[in-house]
Order: C-alpha cells, then structure tokens, then sequence
C-alpha cells in the first residue's frame, strides 16, 4: 500500500504511542488550525481545515482496511476505538 503523506504521518504517529490511542487525537497535531477560534464557519481557512479533517478521517479508515492498523479497544460510549499499529503497519514505515 503506498501512503500518502496524511496517511504516513497518522500511522507514525499512532505506531510511536506506547499504548493504543484514538486515532483522532492526532488530527489536530497533524492539521493545526491557522485561524481564529472568531472566524465566521464560512471563512475559506476553516472550510480547508475541516476538509483536512474529514481528509484525516478517510486516511484511518484507508489504513484500517489496508491492515496497517487495527481497533485494539473498540468504543465504548465514552471514547472512541483505540487503534495500534500492526505489524505491517510497523514494516509500512520503514
């Protein structure tokens, strides 16, 4: 599977976490916001953010079925699934 540079950087990002992690607390790490917290919901920076976001979204799904990463904790109502890296996911980023 080749990566993209979104998918890259979540599967290292999850892969270097000591424990397994939901996926999305990285989103934000990866896509900062380069807008004010004001900014109208309309503002075209908010709306290419929140595409990057969505963008994230598909990246976990992708590496999910590509078996790089695996749910190691489904959600519970409280949190959302915790994911690992596989092994192929670990050979993925070398």
């Amino acid at each position: 599977m080749t990566l993209n540079a979104d998918e890259y950087e979540l599967l290292r990002l999850i892969a270097q976490s000591p424990e397994p992690v939901a996926a999305s607390d990285f989103f934000h790490t990866i896509h900062p916001a380069n807008f004010e917290r004001s900014a109208a919901a309309e503002d075209p920076r908010r709306v290419a953010w929140r595409e990057k976001q969505f963008g994230l979204y598909k990246a976990m799904i992708d590496l999910h079925d590509g078996g790089l990463i695996r749910i190691a904790h489904p959600a519970n109502g409280e949190r959302p699934d915790l994911m690992e890296a596989t092994d192929a996911g670990h050979a993925a980023l070398t």
